[in-house]
């Protein structure tokens, strides 16, 4: 007996410094915005089953309110960091962490997904129960959570978590129209490419683990340099593959032929949803991966990233370029392309972190961006979402001579395509498209800057020729669209908001610093 308590003592004293360190500390305020999103899904969904059908209406408002809500506690956030499920062993390895870069994604998906709510509560109403509104809202609220999640992980398990618990509600989103071909099709193309983005991340982010021993972020970055010399091609495969996993999710191009079948098949507020935190969603990500795990392989990704760059810039606006006005679904299809296009704009920066001194300075202007493109493209939805009420096939002549019969709205549109564009009075537009060319310039990369121009020409192109359509007189007796409440609500919002930051537009280019570092 003595013999035998001789030999457990040492395996129960190495047994308590390990329960130690996996005891992490739970910071609930820096957790609060996406757990409340994921917690009002549940009651969302919970309730559905109780709720008779002719106060369904009122989940969407739950909802709402709740998206609402969550995107209010980001207030709280901003005194200073706040870092969470830390080890005890170590206070500056965290899984989860609330600083500057993540609440101002957070914002931007939360808000995202609040807009995208607003227009649902129209899109539902219309839909006249064909579409199941207790599952639409748990599965939206999920997404947004798992948007809310993935900008705060610090680690990869965390990180690859978040991404499909934003992606997977976002597949039931997308053919959640039953019997509808175009929905099922759509949804379908979008799991394919997404599960194979999601098998080939995880393959190259167990090639990283096995080669660095941990998970997480920070001290990836620190012992990725020093692998063993055995494991140096299993580690820079490892990067490749996660590199490729996230071009995938960011719709860069040769991964982004689901773009257009998926907006076109899916509800409008679900494309619109896409477009802006879908993409969100990646980019956070690819940020995350290259910027903090990976910056002693700057020569690899780089280089990738600069020519994802120039090729998604081209290819999407050349595809915007060929849309036909008088095809069904062209103008959702044109901003489809688009947003390929402006996939590529943002893709400039972080390609030139790999080459800069300031690699912060160069990820903040992707921020930066992307806070402009999510106020007017999500604008540009919401318009789209208004004609198409009465104009089904939502075509882009069905938009001709809309200030006829809307002039607010007609307005509005343009008001956006002109800051897609980066044309005064889009003033924001102009601006941000001048900070990713800054941030090219500044790295060495003018031939990506060249490439740039040439493209935002491409652009002014199709983007104008919309614009002129609105102010045309209308063929035919023109169609009165009615604006709901909520549609109101969507369309003041981002008006305001495009509005404001086109006055002043340094509130945006602030955010050029992250504090990611």
């Amino acid at each position: 007996m003595s013999t035998l308590a001789a030999m457990t003592q040492p395996l129960a004293s190495s047994a308590a410094p390990l329960a130690a360190n996996l005891v992490q500390s739970v910071d609930w305020l820096a957790i609060a915005p996406p757990t409340l999103a994921a917690v009002v899904g549940l009651v969302v969904l919970v309730a559905d089953l109780f709720v008779g059908e002719r106060r369904k209406a009122l989940l969407g408002w739950v909802s709402v309110t709740g998206l609402a809500a969550s995107a209010l506690l980001l207030l709280p956030l901003l005194d200073g960091d706040r870092r969470t499920f830390c080890l005890t062993g170590d206070a500056d390895v965290c899984s989860y962490a609330a600083d500057r870069f993540t609440l101002v994604i957070q914002f931007l998906g939360l808000g995202g997904a609040l807009l995208a709510a607003l227009l649902s509560v129209t899109t539902l109403k219309d839909a006249d129960k064909r579409l199941p509104e207790g599952e639409y809202w748990f599965l939206l609220l999920s997404s947004a959570a798992g948007a809310a999640l993935l900008p705060a992980s610090r680690d990869l398990a965390t990180l690859v978590v978040a991404l499909e618990v934003a992606s997977l509600p976002a597949f039931a989103l997308v053919g959640i129209r039953h019997g509808d071909r175009k929905s099922s099709e759509a949804a379908l193309k979008f799991f394919l490419s997404s599960v194979t983005a999601t098998a080939v991340s995880l393959m190259g982010i167990s090639f990283v683990y096995a080669s660095t021993g941990t998970l997480y972020l920070t001290q990836i970055a620190d012992r990725i340099q020093n692998v063993d010399g055995q494991l140096h091609t299993l580690a820079q495969t490892g990067v490749v593959l996660t590199l490729v996993g996230f071009a995938f999710k960011t719709a860069a191009v040769p991964f982004h032929f689901w773009v257009p079948d998926t907006y076109v098949g899916a509800p409008l507020p679900i494309a619109a949803y896409l477009s802006v935190v879908g993409k969100t969603v990646g980019f956070s990500g690819l940020i995350l991966v290259t910027v903090v795990a990976l910056p002693s392989y700057a020569d690899v990704w780089g280089p990738a990233l600069a020519t994802l760059a120039a090729l998604t810039m081209t290819v999407g606006n050349v595809g915007a370029l060929r849309q036909q006005a008088t095809r069904a679904y062209s103008a959702v299809r044109l901003l489809a392309w688009s947003s390929v296009g402006q996939a590529g704009y943002l893709l400039v920066p972080i390609a030139a972190a790999a080459y800069s001194d300031d690699a912060e300075r160069s990820v903040g202007s992707t921020v930066a961006y992307a806070l402009m493109y999510a106020a007017v493209n999500l604008g540009a939805f919401a318009v789209a979402a208004l004609v198409g009420r009465t104009r089904a096939a939502n075509r882009i002549t069905d938009y001709r001579g809309l200030y006829a019969t809307n002039p607010l709205a007609a307005l509005l549109l343009a008001f956006f395509l002109l800051c897609l564009a980066g044309l005064p009075p889009g003033i924001i537009g102009l601006f941000a498209k001048v900070t990713v060319f800054s941030a090219a310039v500044d790295a060495g990369l003018g031939w990506l800057a060249v490439v740039m121009a040439v493209n935002v020409v491409i652009a002014l192109f199709y983007y104008l020729q919309w614009t002129t359509l609105l102010f045309r007189a209308p063929e035919g007796e023109p169609a009165a669209h009615r604006v709901p409440a909520p549609l109101t609500a969507a369309l003041a919002l981002t008006g305001v908001l495009g509005v404001a930051l086109s006055g002043a537009p340094q509130l945006v280019l602030r955010f050029t610093d992250t504090g990611l570092f």
